[in-house]
């Protein structure tokens, strides 16, 4: 986990936005979002990663960041943008009141924000107000316990939380209810290792190895008679054991009306 945050945000900015463009997570993001690159909203974009690989990609993007500094937020952004040559619009401003008329987006994302939203339920609503009808939506990478009594363990094995204070988690019924209660509709719900939008930076062998940990003594045994089973149902079998406080989950939605055409919507 040290390593990761390492990675994610003190490695140069432009090798960090670079890998992941081609890392295996936003392959699997490109799976879901339409084939034809419109206009894109990157809500609580960080320090742009996500911006720069859908830019590359052709889509218009405008990214929301409410902390105004170069090492994670909007002029780190600004400065991705113009040390690669591209064209990322940056708007300071928190996720629950984005100073936006309702722009008609085809697509608004927010990785790893979700969970971090002062007010939940606002928050999704400004996601399907800047929304066209029949945009895809798309929550990447938030935490989830199974109750309150998770928060406090999850709070105090997170390696940044105790700098910075900022980490929260929400039970997925939470989750559910602001996705929903703002107008949008739930395609599908990716739990934990269902998908490695989620598991990415961890590989399938790993996983592997984490399914059959969970039989203690016989764990060598069952990872053995693992090795044959396809990887997709090992990916279902963990996500659906998987109970840890802070794993995580990702939802790809659309706002109500009338869906993409032929050639331009959702792929799985």
């Amino acid at each position: 986990m040290k390593e990761l945050a390492r990675a994610a945000y003190f490695d140069d900015p432009v090798v960090a936005a670079q890998r992941y463009h081609e890392s295996a997570e936003f392959d699997a993001v490109c799976s879901m979002i339409p084939r034809k690159a419109g206009r894109a909203l990157d809500l609580g974009a960080g320090n742009g990663i996500l911006s720069y690989a859908l830019a590359r990609e052709g889509w218009s993007v405008t990214a929301v960041e409410p902390d105004p500094s170069a090492l994670v937020g909007a002029a780190a952004i600004r400065a991705l943008a113009e040390s690669t040559g591209t064209p990322i619009d940056v708007v300071e401003a928190f996720g629950e009141a984005i100073p936006l008329s309702a722009a008609g987006y085809d697509l608004v994302v927010a990785r790893q924000v979700l969970h971090h939203a002062h007010d939940l339920p606002a928050f999704c609503r400004e996601m399907a107000r800047l929304s066209r009808e029949g945009a895809t939506v798309l929550s990447l990478r938030d935490h989830v316990v199974s109750g309150p009594q998770q928060l406090e363990p999850f709070l105090r094995a997170h390696p940044l939380h105790h700098l910075y204070g900022g980490e929260n988690a929400f039970t997925l019924a939470g989750y559910r209810a602001a996705i929903e209660g703002a107008g949008l509709t739930i395609d599908r719900e990716l739990i934990s290792f269902q998908s490695v939008v989620n598991y990415d930076p961890m590989t399938p062998s790993e996983i592997r190895d984490r399914l059959a940990k969970i039989f203690g003594p016989f764990s060598p045994v069952v990872r053995l008679a693992l090795s044959p089973v396809p990887f997709g149902v090992v990916a279902r079998v963990a996500a659906s054991l998987d109970r840890r406080p802070g794993r995580l989950v990702s939802f790809l939605c659309h706002k109500h009306g009338p869906l993409p055409q032929a050639g331009e919507g959702l792929i799985s």
